[in-house]
């Protein structure tokens, strides 16, 4: 057995006792299954199709703590630094929820807050929507199911409505010299005719190595809306490995917005599932780095049912000796006439080193589609850069400028304002504030 097997049994036989729903059988159980998955398959290699371009040796070989370290006195000043206005917010640091950070409206039909806290006030209500929860995919799936301290719970009645958008903030600080991870596990629930938007905000410091293992399970109930978003801030020597689900029944909408912008290495997988008629989905991305960052996107959607609509639009801009892998798996399944499908990838290399390997995939077994995808991989045109050259503008200015309009077509389809102009200032240069220009155009709300 390798030795990051052997380190997260005993992490386990350690932590076992203290984790949530510990005296639960059913809890108990699963999370025993788990690590079995785990110490069976460990975590992913070259060897594994789909992590082929993404080498996770360095996690490998850390032994990183379990174990939560205490929220410290910097908690208030991130969360601070980190907020967006015009939301309700829910606070996790160190992989456990907040109460004191945490702004939170009540609701009639909407239950908000800590998947811990609900787990010891409805376990029954829990247990029914974990128990439908598909076998992990790869370790650190396997990981989450087995050490999951805490994470977001929100359940939602029939017709509930969720008007201002919550935004989740997961802050890591380190305690001292040790290098911990974290297993959020995220939980939306979201019954015929509800509707939620949630922002997903993962930060942490740039001076500390530490590990974001996290995994959100969306349920969209017949006519039901789900906006998601995942903004992935991590420290420049951290790790962040996520993986999305959803589930969606007839006539539901959920539409994902993955956006990458820290950590050395980073990896999101993001489905969804069309388990009735009429489904919709828009899956949005945007990554941008420089460095030695790595940054991975796997996506599937699979039109099981008929009459599904699907639009995916992926960007990345990478500087450096940045990488980025896109994997962008579509499927029709037989009898799923009269789909619409559309994927597209693209990139932009600022840099000879930076690289990209992109895959879109469109797998169609019924005849009665429409459907396409494409990929492209290219650096700025010269013509562009001159001509703004020839206008008074530097060479640092233009390539800023064109960076920004390249990543107009994914930040302008951002509905939430204030996160619009966040994305803005995490672009390369000022250009719209030297320029005097707006960042943002008029609010827009959810």
């Amino acid at each position: 057995m390798s030795a990051a097997r052997e380190h997260y049994r005993a992490q386990f036989a350690q932590r076992e006792a203290e984790l949530p729903g510990a005296t639960l059988p059913w809890l108990r159980r699963q999370r025993a299954e788990a690590l079995e998955r785990f110490a069976e398959r460990g975590l992913p290699t070259l060897r594994d199709e789909d992590w082929k371009y993404t080498n996770v040796a360095a996690i490998e070989k850390r032994p990183f703590e379990t174990r939560p370290a205490a929220a410290n006195g910097l908690a208030a000043r991130e969360v601070a630094r980190f907020a967006l206005d015009r939301c309700q917010r829910v606070v996790f640091v160190n992989g456990r929820f907040v109460p004191e950070l945490s702004r939170l409206d009540a609701l009639a039909g909407a239950t908000i807050g800590s998947l811990a806290a609900a787990l010891a006030r409805e376990p029954g209500r829990v247990e029914a929507v974990l128990a439908a929860e598909p076998a992990a995919a790869h370790g650190f799936a396997a990981l989450n199911a087995a050490f999951w301290s805490d994470g977001l719970w929100i359940d939602l009645a029939p017709g509930t409505v969720v008007e201002a958008p919550l935004h989740a903030l997961y802050l890591t600080l380190p305690d001292g010299g040790a290098s911990p991870a974290t297993f959020p596990l995220n939980v939306v629930s979201a019954a015929g005719g509800a509707g939620v938007t949630l922002l997903e905000h993962y930060v942490g410091p740039d001076d500390a190595i530490y590990l974001t293992d996290a995994v959100t399970r969306i349920v969209a109930g017949e006519g039901a809306t789900v906006r998601h978003m995942r903004l992935q801030q991590e420290g420049r020597r951290a790790f962040h490995i996520a993986e999305v689900g959803a589930a969606q029944a007839t006539g539901s909408r959920f539409d994902s917005l993955a956006l990458a912008f820290g950590a050395m290495l980073s990896r999101a997988g993001i489905a969804t599932r069309f388990d009735g008629e009429g489904c919709s989905t828009e899956l949005l991305g945007l990554y941008v780095g420089d460095g030695r960052r790595h940054f991975d996107h796997h996506t599937l959607i699979d039109h099981a049912h008929p009459r599904g609509v699907s639009r995916e639009f992926y960007k990345g801009v990478l500087d450096g000796a940045a990488r980025a892998v896109f994997n962008g798996r579509v499927v029709v399944r037989p009898d799923a006439q009269r789909t619409d499908a559309l994927q597209a990838n693209h990139n932009l290399l600022l840099s000879d080193e930076a690289e990209v390997d992109t895959k879109p995939q469109l797998e169609i077994y019924a005849d009665d589609v429409k459907c396409s995808h494409g990929a492209t991989v290219g650096q700025i045109d010269p013509v562009q850069r001159f001509y703004l050259r020839a206008r008074g503008i530097d060479d640092a200015q233009a390539q800023a400028l064109l960076v920004r309009a390249f990543a107009a077509e994914i930040v302008e389809r951002v509905r939430f304002a204030p996160l619009r102009a966040r994305l803005q200032g995490l672009l390369p240069g000022q250009i719209a504030d030297e320029m005097g220009v707006s960042p943002c155009a008029e609010p827009v709300t959810n």
